[in-house]
């Protein structure tokens, strides 16, 4: 069975870290299938999807989020949708990974960073999230419970 990937990133909390959603979906294939991979069209603004209302990308993700096998979130700019799938993959018991790159002057919300259903993964180069997505999943796959 391929494990179904739900990659999460800030559209209109700013796409600040925008070019770094293609590279890391880009790793999280060799995983399973990313079920979000429209993240990272890095024509996206903070306008986000404007083809669709915002209650079909609230019904479309959310359903995403219920299909999914884990929640991988770049959770460096706040953004309230992450938080949402954040929190509907707690709330349907999914594993999420957090990857945080400090920065001055921002920090990761309590209520991700607090949240038990969370492993939060600090980096500061691609090459380190890398480490801490494969960390991560081969916990998930060791069948030793969550990482």
């Amino acid at each position: 069975m391929v494990m179904k990937i739900y990659f999460s990133g800030s559209m209109s909390g700013g796409r600040d870290q925008a070019h770094l959603y293609p590279p890391i979906i880009a790793y999280l294939k060799q995983y399973g299938e990313v079920l979000t991979e429209f993240v990272a069209d890095l024509a996206l603004t903070t306008l986000g999807d404007q083809s669709r209302t915002p209650e079909a990308i609230y019904h479309r993700d959310l359903k995403l989020v219920a299909q999914c096998d884990v929640l991988v979130a770049e959770a460096t700019v706040p953004s309230f949708g992450v938080g949402v799938e954040v929190a509907e993959a707690g709330r349907l018991d999914k594993p999420v990974l957090a990857l945080v790159q400090p920065r001055m002057g921002h920090r990761l919300s309590a209520m991700i960073a607090g949240d038990p259903n969370v492993t939060v993964a600090e980096y500061h180069s691609l090459e380190e999230a890398q480490e801490a997505m494969d960390g991560y999943f081969h916990t998930l796959a060791s069948g030793t419970g969550r990482p």
